[in-house]
């Protein structure tokens, strides 16, 4: 029996079984911009998250072996589509990230960086499914037998098949900096760190992201939104902030920003509620 459990729509817990949604909590967040603008629900209850998450489960395959993997852009900005477009440009060699079913994987093609990045919520843990292993190749997963989300021995990994130029995306500020000294003890490699899933973070924990990631997303946190305008990074984005924290963070930003022809501004954008 496999078993999937994530942090979805307004931080809320799920866990999924044999592609069944069988436990959903209840969202901290009440209101998401992304979930009124995409599926128009104003305000997140237990009923709407369970609704989504079978929505997934039947649409692509969520949480199953009928995993669709591949995907075009999806957000005109947000993580992953910054990190396809670096892919793409040759800027970054291979993305360390979740997916489920796999636990820790390392991906090389920007389609598969869209359509398993931009698809997995907040992924806490997760076992193997034999058929998405498969599909990614089990030379690319960290431990295809256990599916173990590991991102520094996701990193390790990386840097063991070759790769120089390795983004990873990680919610841990005490990952982030394990990160930074394994990237010290090889002089030859550069690692770019993206925090997302960062709601309800501790200000300690946000203080340190801001220290050693290279971009940070905005969530509903209210310690990284604090931090971010008063410390004047660049940001792209007004209702879901993401920030570049250092110059390679802002660079890819910005290579995002041009790939898709600018952004927009918005007029009273709307942001998540409560900020936590």
């Amino acid at each position: 029996m496999d078993e999937h459990v994530i942090e979805a729509l307004g931080k809320t817990r799920v866990k999924i079984k044999d592609g069944k949604v069988v436990e959903v909590g209840e969202p901290k967040i009440e209101y998401c911009p992304i979930f009124d603008k995409y599926r128009g629900i104003k305000k997140l209850t237990a009923k709407d998250v369970k609704e989504n998450i079978e929505f997934r489960i039947n649409d692509f395959g969520f949480c199953t072996g009928e995993r669709t993997l591949r995907m075009q852009d999806f957000l005109s900005f947000g993580v992953s589509e910054t990190l396809n477009t670096a892919v793409e440009a040759g800027k970054i060699d291979a993305v360390v990230t979740v997916c489920e079913g796999c636990g820790t994987v390392i991906l090389t093609e920007p389609e598969l960086i869209q359509g398993i990045g931009g698809r997995v919520s907040g992924l806490v843990s997760t076992t193997p499914l034999e058929d998405v292993v498969n599909l990614l190749g089990a030379e690319n997963i960290l431990d295809p037998e256990t599916a173990e989300i590991n991102q520094i021995k996701g990193v390790k990994k990386a840097i063991e098949m070759g790769f120089n130029k390795i983004a990873v995306t990680l919610v841990s500020a005490a990952d982030a900096k394990s990160i930074r000294e394994l990237e010290e003890q090889n002089p030859n490699i550069k690692i770019y760190i993206f925090a997302a899933h960062v709601t309800q973070i501790s200000e300690e924990d946000a203080e340190n992201l801001f220290k050693y990631a290279d971009v940070i997303t905005g969530c509903a946190s209210k310690c990284i939104r604090e931090i971010g305008e008063d410390q004047a990074y660049f940001r792209a984005g007004e209702s879901i902030p993401i920030y570049g924290v250092t110059e390679d963070g802002e660079k890819f930003l910005k290579m995002r920003i041009k790939k898709i022809g600018g952004l927009k501004d918005k007029k009273d954008p709307k942001i998540p509620k409560p900020l936590l």
